[in-house]
């Protein structure tokens, strides 16, 4: 289903009932609506970054829900679409943070691809209709993909940012790994702790420490 070791590691939880019913849900919901993500990007945050490699969370809620913008990853959108708000947000805190020139795109490919699973807490929507997927079973599904992480040895940075995201992450055993916390990036809540919470540096100064190689959060501006 992902082509990585998450096949193994979800196999589980992907042989309950609760998640066959949610399949064929979704199956029915994709012939009579439109649904985003497209379909064959359902699972791009599990496919493009693999349990054992994931080093970085940042919790996202429903896929973007308008034509061409989402493809499986929290907060990102496809090459050539406008940049969201909260996404130019978080280029700005990007920037402040690190000094690194705020990209020209949205697409958060190639963070995927260093390590840092882009992952919503719902994976599809109708759309137009924001929350519309809620409560079919995608919670539960994406509970088991944190706690899989908050089991695991080796040290993860939870990035959460807002209230959902932190109700998502309340277990995560911080004795092992690394949660930062603040407000979230979308422009209602930006300036009441968002701006200024310095999650990127913190995140590698956290790696430093552990005497692991840093995330280069500036290959959004190198990627293809």
């Amino acid at each position: 289903m992902f082509g990585n070791d998450w096949d193994q590691v979800l196999a589980a939880e992907t042989d309950k009932p609760y998640f066959h019913e949610l399949m064929n849900w979704l199956d029915e919901e994709y012939r009579e609506h439109v649904i985003f993500p497209p379909r064959e990007y359902l699972f791009q945050a599990l496919k493009l970054t693999s349990y054992s490699g994931t080093r970085v969370v940042i919790l996202g809620q429903d896929p973007y829900h308008g034509a061409g913008q989402a493809h499986g990853l929290s907060f990102s959108v496809l090459p050539g679409v406008k940049v969201p708000r909260s996404l130019r947000n978080i280029y700005k805190e990007l920037s402040s943070d690190l000094d690194i020139s705020i990209p020209a795109g949205g697409t958060l490919t190639s963070w995927a691809e260093e390590g840092v699973l882009l992952l919503n807490t719902v994976l599809t929507v109708r759309e137009g209709l924001p929350g519309s997927h809620q409560g079919k079973g995608w919670e539960q599904f994406t509970d088991a993909v944190v706690e899989a992480l908050n089991e695991r040895e080796e040290p993860v940075v939870f990035i959460l940012w807002g209230s959902h995201a932190q109700k998502k992450g309340a277990k995560i055993h911080t004795t092992r790994h690394l949660v930062i916390e603040s407000a979230h990036p979308s422009p209602l809540a930006a300036r009441r702790g968002f701006f200024g919470s310095q999650p990127f540096s913190r995140a590698n100064a956290f790696f430093k420490a552990l005497e692991e190689p840093p995330i280069n959060w500036d290959s959004i501006n190198i990627q293809k």
